[in-house]
């Protein structure tokens, strides 16, 4: 089944034009725009159309009568034909030298990639460590492993068996007299020490 001509897309850009019409409007001086707008390279001279905003090549460069080809404003082959008017045919001021052009289009490269973002690095997900209380659930459930009774009840079990030795040491420490000191410890001074400068 053909298409209508109603739904024509837009033609490939040459690269060059035999058009001699030229647009009314003021011609466009390419300090105008910023550098990555437009390239001046002879193989691929071509700039961003200010009207239509799509990339379009430039005919006649380094003569008096370089301008825009004739374009259609969308992407060629898919967009729908639309011939762009105000840009197609208008002469090209060209007031930058190509030594120009590359300068300002690498300082502004330049600029670009000292405000890029650097790369975040994720600092690995260190597992926490446990609580005491859960260590020693851990070592609980461990010893008792395969008993099938609950922690509660194990903890308790524990407790009562060392309650014992528990009052049993503090039986002792209370049966100790009063002023006793530790066994190889020096005796605390009673009195006030004034100690007394030699006489020189």
């Amino acid at each position: 089944m053909s298409a209508s001509p109603l739904e024509r897309t837009a033609r490939p850009r040459r690269s060059r034009t035999r058009s001699r019409t030229v647009n009314s409007r003021p011609a466009l001086a390419l300090s105008t725009l910023k550098p990555h707008q437009f390239d001046l390279r002879p193989a691929c001279a071509s700039l961003v159309c200010p009207d239509c905003k799509t990339w379009v090549p430039i005919t006649g460069l380094g003569t008096k009568t370089t301008k825009v080809v004739p374009h259609d404003a969308g992407l060629a082959g898919k967009a729908p034909a639309v011939r762009c008017r105000l840009g197609s045919n208008r002469l090209i001021a060209v007031n930058v030298t190509v030594r120009k052009w590359q300068e300002r289009l690498e300082d502004g490269n330049s600029e670009t990639v000292h405000r890029r973002k650097t790369t975040v690095l994720r600092k690995p997900k260190v597992a926490l460590a446990p609580a005491v209380s859960q260590i020693a659930a851990k070592q609980t459930t461990d010893d008792d492993s395969g008993d099938g009774r609950p922690l509660w009840l194990l903890r308790e079990m524990k407790w009562a068996s060392t309650a014992s030795a528990v009052r049993d040491t503090d039986t002792r420490r209370a049966q100790l007299p009063d002023g006793d000191a530790p066994l190889g410890a020096p005796p605390v001074p009673l009195k006030t020490l004034h100690p007394q400068r030699r006489a020189s």
